[in-house]
């Protein structure tokens, strides 16, 4: 893979491993539904109780969440979010819209004061684009994914790579049962027991296979509640993403309608721009050289009191405009470290990439390297 050395960090520390240094706050507070409505159909026979296997659970899961099953009818979804700043007081407001026709034609669009961006796809296999302003940020992309694919790839469940662990996390007097996503790493051999969370988590509602509340390496905790049925899939009507204590971007499901295909939505404006190159892959140096704005991360100090030091690697996407579309985890020496890098990373930006006079998306790894002082 790319390398893109991005990150060092250095300070004082002692070398022990120890889970109990570790505090997380991701299940702090959750905030369920009492019911499971629906919306234009009955939902299914699920068996009940959910299975105790967590590849089991995720793969009864999984159907639920496959927004792009050719046999749905073409849809629309519309939603208003509200961004918060950094001390978490509300900032801007937006609106998401989401049409879909079959798997290749679908639109995508943004739209707030400072900020618009729409892309198409159309059934020539094309991809189009218009955007305004000073872009979108990390967490109004991650909205789309969370709405309609929350779960983990098939990529990140390979038994050679990874293992899943099935525990319960009690809320009040319901137990939510939980698959928490943890990376087979030589650096963690000696964590035979995980507290939940410590990895990518997954609690499910007691009865049903339908996603309430996701959380990734301490950082991102995102609750989806008001749950409808639509075409077989569930959809929360309310979406909230928190970043430690702070919460980052709430959302609110206004409209889930069936459209006909031939929606003049789908029909890409004339001044859209059509790159001839989608995305491409670059070397360090040339990622190191578009990087613009850059934050460090801070070291943890569950890491500092362990002693713990090394590499993340983070796989990303670079936008059109410059900021991170998408970002994973590839490796870490030890989680809050991940979480340090995810947290730094997601708000650096870079300068466009272009090809042929068109900006185009950039996929790269990311290395940040944290090293402690001697």
């Amino acid at each position: 893979m790319l390398q893109h050395t991005s990150a060092e960090t250095e300070t004082p520390g002692r070398r022990c491993y120890s889970v109990q240094t570790m505090r997380w706050y991701f299940f702090s507070s959750l905030f369920l539904a009492t019911t499971l409505q629906t919306v234009s159909q009955t939902a299914a026979t699920t068996p009940s109780p959910l299975p105790r296997d967590p590849r089991e659970l995720l793969a009864l899961a999984a159907p639920y969440y496959d927004f792009n099953n050719p046999t749905m009818r073409p849809w629309h979804l519309k939603a208003s979010y509200q961004l918060y700043d950094q001390t978490g007081n509300p900032s801007e407001q937006g609106t998401y819209e989401y049409w879909w026709a079959s798997p290749k034609i679908y639109r995508s669009t943004w739209t707030r004061k400072s900020t618009s961006h729409t892309d198409w796809h159309t059934a020539d296999g094309k991809h189009s684009y218009e955007e305004t302003g000073s872009g979108l940020s990390f967490f109004e992309y991650k909205l789309q994914s969370e709405l309609f694919s929350p779960l983990p790839e098939s990529s990140d469940l390979d038994p050679a790579n990874t293992r899943l662990d099935r525990e319960e996390f009690k809320v009040g007097k319901v137990n939510l049962p939980c698959v928490m996503v943890i990376p087979l790493m030589p650096q963690h051999g000696k964590l035979q027991t995980v507290p939940l969370g410590l990895f990518p988590s997954y609690c499910f509602d007691p009865n049903l296979p339908a996603l309430r509340i996701s959380s990734s390496f301490g950082t991102s905790s995102n609750y989806f509640n008001d749950l409808v049925k639509t075409q077989g899939h569930f959809l929360p009507r309310e979406v909230t993403f928190n970043e430690g204590k702070l919460r980052i971007l709430s959302a609110q499901v206004q409209t889930i309608e069936l459209i006909p295909d031939t929606d003049p939505a789908f029909t890409p404006d004339t001044t859209a721009t059509y790159p001839k190159v989608e995305r491409v892959p670059l070397s360090a140096g040339v990622t190191v050289g578009m990087l613009l704005k850059k934050q460090p991360p801070v070291y943890p100090q569950d890491a500092k009191e362990t002693g713990v030091s090394g590499r993340v690697v983070l796989q990303a996407i670079i936008g059109r405009d410059g900021k991170i579309h998408e970002l994973k985890i590839v490796s870490t020496p030890w989680p809050s470290l991940a979480a340090a890098a995810l947290t730094a990373v997601s708000q650096w930006e870079y300068r466009p990439y272009q090809m042929n006079g068109n900006p185009v998306e950039v996929e790269t790894t990311i290395n940040v390297i944290f090293t402690l002082g001697r």
